[in-house]
């Protein structure tokens, strides 16, 4: 068996920066920061000898998960653990505020990432880079995988008039780095001042997914139960732009879909014919508990992914939306403001990164020439500008 690979975490104690020590440090953490024994990265950070951890800071759905649905906004307390304080960032406000830097010195951020523009993580990261900055503290990214490959890259890039909490920065929709390279691309690019440092991982791959790692996998958040949901998040994301379910409410969101108005026959029959690559659709019915069409019979899909290397999940989500706006044109498809704080924007754009996607659905547009040119904008940021600030091999 393969030995786990080393995440930043993992990493911390021995390679903590020797201009850092005794630094006071509030730590930026979820669920899934936890080392490669599931020791959470409080704990850790906790009896460290290097620095002296004052103060946690929580994304979305909290520091160990507290908020279950997605949206829900929450607000500080203190950790009954540790004694320490906790700030939200997804709640009164999504930047530290000068007063919750008061008392330290550096940002450690150990976030784990699903590969996908839309994910908050990334975009509370920045956040936290700029008030940083503006507050004169320094930040230290530990890195971890990114579960989804990193040689894959999917998707349009972000038009910067479409900017939200799911896209603050252009990038394409399947990124295919990891966040430590993320940070690195913000900083370099939009922070040239920031006194920003990354731990990096050992032993990791571009080409491993998750389960490659022999890493433990734990829930990010709620709706990311497992790595087969993050394999078809980048796609299936886009459902939340619309009338349709995205399996919110089942046991496996995001790769179950529908409405109460699809026969799940139809629909199936029509995504067969667009010849999609390392993807089954199997027919089914399900009941969503809570979120869209809750408690209401639906007519959809679960997605079956047969080869990870070949499966394009931002086109079969592309692909889904298409086939149902083909076979159901009287029904109103897509949902409308607000959308993570977005109140003007329709929820599909500003998940698409432009209002050409929906254009294109829209006007009947074939899927091919739907990814050309969003395979032309991603082999340009990737040539243009990913290149130069990937850490691995």
């Amino acid at each position: 068996m393969a030995k786990s690979i080393l995440t930043g975490l993992d990493r911390i104690e021995k390679h903590w920066l020797k201009k850092l020590k005794g630094a006071r440090v509030g730590l930026v953490v979820h669920p899934a920061s936890v080392d490669k024994r599931l020791e959470h990265a409080a704990d850790i950070a906790l009896r460290s000898k290097k620095f002296k951890l004052k103060v946690f800071f929580g994304p979305q759905h909290g520091i160990r998960g507290e908020t279950q649905d997605n949206m829900i906004e929450w607000e500080g307390f203190t950790d009954k653990k540790t004694g320490l304080p906790v700030y939200s960032l997804y709640g009164r406000t999504r930047k530290p505020d000068p007063e919750m830097l008061k008392d330290i010195d550096v940002m450690a951020i150990d976030m784990q990432d699903v590969g996908s523009r839309y994910y908050t993580f990334i975009w509370t990261m920045e956040l936290c880079m700029q008030a940083c900055l503006d507050n004169n503290k320094s930040v230290v990214i530990l890195d971890r995988p990114n579960p989804i490959g990193s040689h894959i890259i999917e998707g349009p890039v972000l038009d910067m008039n479409y900017t939200s909490f799911v896209g603050q920065r252009p990038l394409p929709v399947r990124h295919g780095m990891t966040i430590g390279e993320i940070g690195s691309y913000l900083k370099n690019e939009f922070y040239p001042s920031l006194d920003f440092h990354v731990i990096p991982m050992k032993g990791w791959k571009r080409k491993m997914f998750f389960d490659d790692t022999k890493l433990p996998w734990v829930l990010p958040s709620p709706n990311m139960p497992t790595l087969d949901t993050a394999i078809v998040y980048p796609g299936m994301c886009l459902l939340e732009g619309t009338m349709l379910s995205e399996g919110r409410g089942t046991t496996r969101p995001f790769e179950i879909f529908g409405a109460p108005f699809i026969d799940p026959e139809t629909l199936v029959k029509r995504l067969d014919q667009f010849k999609l690559t390392g993807v089954i659709f199997r027919p089914m019915y399900f009941q969503p508990t809570f979120q869209k069409h809750a408690g209401k019979l639906c007519g959809g899909a679960q997605i079956h992914v047969t080869n990870r290397e070949k499966f394009k999940p931002f086109k079969t989500g592309v692909a889904i939306i298409k086939a149902v706006h083909e076979i159901y044109a009287k029904e109103d498809l897509w949902k409308q403001p607000p959308y993570e704080y977005e109140t003007e924007k329709m929820p599909i754009d500003i998940l698409a990164g432009s209002d050409g996607l929906r254009n294109d659905i829209e006007n009947g547009v074939s899927l091919d020439k739907m990814e050309k040119w969003w395979s032309e904008e991603c082999s340009s940021f990737t040539k243009n500008v990913r290149k130069h600030y990937l850490l691995y091999r």
